[in-house]
């Protein structure tokens, strides 16, 4: 029986960043490659970051019944095909979707057994750095980011494992660990000290056990925003 993984993250988070090292590190771990109606960005290219098609051919799949989940953002469609879960299934690998908030809840009604796990910035300051530091969005597109992120972070008690995205390396182990520990869970083999270590480390990210430090960061998010502060970077 495989694991289906599904990450979550406000936009600017480093989400992409984390699901990329993980895909080095953890063998036996299937990507889905989501499609989109967004045009490229900068240096990406189709099938690599995105399968970029256009708004008919998207509907049209949709129609036939070939998304695992797909949802509206921005604007723009984006979808997790249907295939991707079969062919993990048959080459017996687990399943790392990276996901939005509707997108996972879609798929967790389907697939009960999801493990879910929800990355966090710092704290609001620091997300709108990023997004500005990027430099891929005019500014209304920021100020749509942010406020979205305000809603998606309210959904965070739904997912399993929660990760404070500040120091990249430890971010890093710690979804490896909970990828591991989860794999762990559900094989035959013996356990060892190590998988003792992988699921102490994950077991930090726990929802339940990260309530404290994730209190403040909640709370950046939910104070009113400043007049003039969208241009202070």
């Amino acid at each position: 029986m495989i694991t289906v993984f599904i990450v979550s993250a406000p936009s600017g988070s480093g989400k992409s960043t984390l699901v990329n090292e993980i895909r080095k590190l953890v063998p036996g771990l299937d990507f889905s490659v989501s499609y989109t109606t967004r045009p490229p960005r900068g240096s990406e290219h189709g099938g690599r970051e995105y399968y970029f098609v256009s708004r008919p051919e998207f509907e049209a799949m949709a129609r036939n019944g070939d998304f695992l989940e797909y949802a509206d953002v921005f604007g723009n469609y984006y979808g997790t095909a249907q295939r991707v879960l079969k062919k993990a299934e048959e080459n017996g690998h687990d399943l790392l979707l990276d996901i939005d908030v509707q997108g996972a809840e879609l798929v967790k009604q389907k697939l009960h057994e999801a493990v879910r796990i929800f990355i966090l910035p710092p704290d609001l300051q620091t997300l709108e750095w990023r997004l500005r530091n990027r430099g891929a969005d005019k500014e209304k597109d920021i100020e749509r980011r942010l406020a979205t992120a305000r809603r998606e972070i309210e959904n965070y008690s739904k997912y399993d494992y929660i990760l404070v995205n500040d120091r990249l390396e430890e971010s890093v182990e710690s979804l490896k660990a909970i990828i591991l520990s989860e794999r762990r869970k559900r094989s035959e083999v013996a356990p060892s000290p190590l998988d003792g270590e992988l699921a102490a480390r994950a077991e930090l990210s726990r929802l339940a056990n990260v309530q404290q430090r994730v209190a403040p960061i909640l709370e950046s998010f939910r104070r009113p925003p400043q007049a003039g502060a969208s241009g202070s970077n």
